[in-house]
């Protein structure tokens, strides 16, 4: 079996393994004791907080360990929130942020701060003149993650720290996806990152709250961890933490080289092996491992099914693979084809043989999959009849509006128009992806008795 979803989470590297077992050992007392075993648990924890902050690029004294990354981060936002009150209680965040941040965003909302929200370009890249002018008087705090999640684009957080610092606002980086690869540059004032991204243990985050920045630590306090994450450290797990980042970021520079070259390959080959695909995300400032790609016409979760049973682990944005039949929000934001989707993440060590036997079975799944849900094989007819058509996709969930689209398209003049009605929220993102896919023009949304009316003119 190939594993393709490193982004979710990396395997359990060696080194966390062995120093996780030794720990169980060593590692069991109360760190706080002044007896023996207790000194020899400090030691490790404090050994531990070295080695990962050195890897931060901050002071042992910075940083904290917490129970996950997305612990971390709910601490960092609302303890900043919280620590810069009386400035005010604005916060920015990107549009295509992890939901961990977009859910501690909501929770402020709630409680009655306000949040704007910095849109991202297709590429899924923010620019630092859109937090500069979403930044405000009453900024308390603004977010942005090193690099997505889900497509793999790097963002400018040098450019954006630089603003956010001269505005005298501070800057909460979400690394988790990037600091196995190397340190986050700039002068960002908050950083967190999750241990299991990088081939740690599950279960431990880090938050770095740099000195000078007001911070007032949410919840009942507590004398551990600097009062940022209460209860017993779970010393085991973060000495392996800290061991496999150290271990990780001594192997980067060459397996980035390696697998920028994969994952280039499937770039380039899958648009080639495979009609009617869209590939998104930066080509360039991206991730090493990651490529994320949208097949026209497929339901995402069969294909994902399709693949698991070729012997292939990956994930996917679509709406498809969701009960909500929301796509995902990144997609969303950017503005790409959601049906289809499909995130190869590449772990460290993944063979050459594995990509190249993912690009051969590729094809036949995606083949297979439009074929059962009765996908054109190829380009519509231009038998020109009808001025109008109108096709009923309610009730339908993606990509079956858009099939029924592209089935029609041709059985109207040039300069007619199809309107589309559906309900399936995707709908909203994929018609419009798919006339920029075909050279089709999309008119625009209209209301109906049910769903939308999605207008689209036929213009080649």
């Amino acid at each position: 079996m190939a594993y393709f979803d490193a982004a979710s989470a990396a395997p359990l590297h060696p080194v966390a393994r062995q120093a996780l077992l030794a720990a169980l050992d060593e590692g069991w007392a109360d760190p706080a004791r002044l007896y023996r075993e207790g000194r020899r648990a400090r030691l490790l924890l404090d050994a531990a907080r070295e080695a990962a902050a050195e890897a931060v690029g901050c002071r042992p004294d910075e940083l904290s360990f917490t129970a996950s990354g997305t612990r971390a981060v709910h601490t960092g936002v609302a303890g900043a929130l919280a620590g810069r009150r009386r400035v005010g209680r604005h916060l920015i965040v990107s549009a295509v942020e992890h939901s961990s941040v977009l859910h501690s965003a909501e929770a402020h909302e709630a409680d009655g701060g306000t949040v704007t929200q910095v849109p991202v370009d297709r590429a899924g890249r923010v620019s630092a003149a859109s937090y500069a002018e979403a930044l405000r008087p009453d900024t308390a705090l603004a977010c942005l993650q090193s690099a997505n999640h889900e497509v793999g684009t790097e963002q400018p957080v040098a450019e954006v720290a630089e603003v956010c610092r001269a505005a005298g606002v501070p800057l909460l980086v979400d690394a988790a996806q990037s600091l196995g690869w190397g340190p986050v540059d700039g002068d960002w004032s908050l950083l967190t990152a999750s241990a299991h991204k990088w081939g740690g243990p599950s279960g431990v985050g880090l938050l770095v709250v740099r000195k000078g920045v007001r911070f007032a630590v949410p919840g009942p306090a507590d004398e551990r961890e600097s009062g940022r994450a209460p209860g017993f450290e779970n010393l085991p797990a973060i000495v392996a933490a800290a061991a496999s980042l150290r271990a990780v970021r001594a192997e980067a520079a060459a397996e980035s080289a390696r697998l920028r070259e994969l994952t280039e390959r499937i770039r380039a080959r899958v648009p080639r092996l495979v009609p009617d695909v869209e590939v998104v995300g930066d080509p360039v400032r991206r991730l090493p491992g990651v490529v994320t790609f949208s097949c026209l016409y497929v339901d995402g979760e069969t294909l994902l099914h399709a693949l698991d049973g070729e012997g292939f682990s990956v994930s996917s944005g679509s709406s498809c693979t969701s009960s909500t039949l929301t796509p995902s929000h990144v997609l969303k934001a950017m503005g790409v084809l959601s049906e289809g989707n499909v995130r190869v993440s590449l772990p460290p060590g993944t063979p050459e043989d594995d990509v190249e036997r993912f690009l051969a079975v590729l094809p036949g799944a995606v083949a297979a999959v439009r074929e059962k849900l009765g996908a054109p094989a190829a380009e519509p007819e231009r038998a020109a009849r009808p001025a109008e058509r109108v096709v009923d996709a309610l009730g339908k969930r993606c990509p079956l509006p858009v099939i029924e689209l592209a089935k029609i398209i041709g059985e109207i003049p040039v300069g007619a128009t199809v309107r589309v009605l559906a309900d399936d929220e995707a709908a909203r993102l994929d018609i419009p992806a798919w006339c920029e896919m075909r050279g089709q023009e999309y008119v625009g949304e209209e209301p109906a008795q049910a769903g939308a009316a999605y207008v689209v003119r036929r213009v080649s």
